[in-house]
């Protein structure tokens, strides 16, 4: 990005802090009013922030929003870039921020949170639904072609104007990348663009007011936080004030995660304020001090295990509290079908996974690589016996191609 505000300079909630080099319409926005105090550079000068000191009240920048959904697609395309609002739009393929010159064939939006511990959407939307069906409404202008919203069963019967899908299942099954490739699977040469249901609620609310308000509410969870429940939050916000006095322990033996445990990001020192987007903030132990003698050989109970290694199998649905280890080295991938037992979608993850290590883009292409994202691959990597980093390969893999297409 290209930092278009200096240090000293005042600005408001919702003015542009910084800009896609390639597509300097597109901006990123301030989610405070203040002065900015400085812009952190890491290597070779890449922008890593842009740190603002916020005021004791939050003053906006007005946009005019009360004609959205009347305007031409031009219009409300340049209000959602100049707001900061398109940056919450993602497509396939490479899972990268929408290009703003496309047109989208079609837009998926998933609002049925099935990672673990997740938030529950009927409770995030309940008083703001009509938020949500004018951010529906909006995104309907966007594409010649449908928008598919993928809800949990019998939710959001109320939605108009969009194709409502219902989806089953445990995690992954509430994936966008699951929801496209039950419904419309993209080829190659087609571009469909992406979103969060708990996105929209803030580009809703942006079209109902005029004002820039990246406030959401989070839940927080995991084995070890003290007090579960919602927070209502602020990109930026520093964690440990976020979770002050929330943690069952200050032993430092547990693991903050932004995100959930399949996809999120450990929280340390260099990542000690909260990103844009995120729906949820999960402590689990580390681990680190467990110390157990001949590991997998005991026959344990309370140990939990895809495979019948302990007798843990006996008691299904039984809860675990999980720690950080990943209990096991690097080694071969094996073709034991293990990838395909969590992988709810119609591409043979093994074979893709080959392919992209040996980067053949014919192979990719004809494996479905256009329409998965790294997260697709979260519970693969989650039962991996041979503990590879799928989703880091996916989206290396996904980077070089982008960089070779284009």
């Amino acid at each position: 990005p290209k930092v278009i505000v200096q240090p000293g300079m005042r600005v408001l909630a919702g003015e542009a802090l910084l800009a896609h080099k390639a597509h300097p319409e597109l901006k990123l926005t301030s989610p405070v009013s203040g002065e900015v105090v400085a812009v952190h550079r890491g290597e070779k000068r890449k922008v890593l922030s842009v740190e603002v000191r916020p005021e004791a009240t939050i003053e906006y920048k007005e946009y005019a929003t009360a004609d959205a959904l009347s305007m031409e697609r031009s219009q409300l395309l340049s209000l959602l870039l100049e707001s900061g609002m398109f940056s919450f739009f993602k497509q396939r393929p490479y899972d990268r921020i929408a290009n703003p010159l496309d047109t989208p064939r079609d837009i998926f939006v998933t609002a049925n949170l099935t990672a673990p511990l997740a938030p529950k959407f009927a409770y995030l939307v309940k008083g703001r639904e009509h938020e949500l069906q004018l951010a529906l409404d909006a995104l309907t202008r966007l594409t010649p072609g449908k928008v598919y919203l993928g809800v949990g069963t019998g939710e959001l019967t109320g939605i108009r104007t969009v194709e409502r899908v219902e989806v089953r299942g445990p995690h992954p099954a509430g994936l966008v990348g699951v929801l496209i490739n039950h419904t419309a699977p993209v080829n190659k040469g087609e571009v469909v663009w992406t979103l969060k249901a708990t996105d929209l609620l803030v580009i809703g609310r942006f079209l109902k007011t005029g004002r820039v308000d990246f406030s959401r509410t989070i839940a927080l969870t995991g084995s070890e936080a003290k007090e579960l429940g919602y927070v209502k939050v602020l990109p930026g916000a520093r964690f440990e004030e976020v979770l002050a006095g929330r943690l069952a322990k200050k032993d430092s033996h547990e693991r903050i995660i932004e995100g959930d445990v399949f996809t999120g990001v450990k929280v340390d020192e260099a990542h000690d304020r909260m990103s844009f987007g995120i729906d949820q903030i999960t402590i689990i132990p580390e681990g680190d001090d467990q110390h157990e003698v001949l590991g997998w050989a005991l026959p344990r109970f309370k140990q939990f295990s895809m495979s019948r290694t302990y007798f843990s199998w006996l008691m299904p649905g039984k809860e675990y509290a999980l720690d950080a280890r990943i209990k096991g080295g690097r080694r071969a991938m094996i073709m034991s079908g293990q990838y395909d037992s969590v992988f709810p979608m119609d591409i043979y993850p093994e074979f893709l996974l080959k392919s992209l290590i040996a980067f053949n883009i014919d192979d990719m292409e004809a494996r479905g690589i256009y329409e998965v994202a790294p997260e697709d691959f979260s519970v693969c990597e989650f039962v991996d016996t041979s503990k590879i980093p799928l989703q880091q390969l996916v989206r290396q893999g996904l980077d070089e191609l982008y960089k070779e297409m284009n």
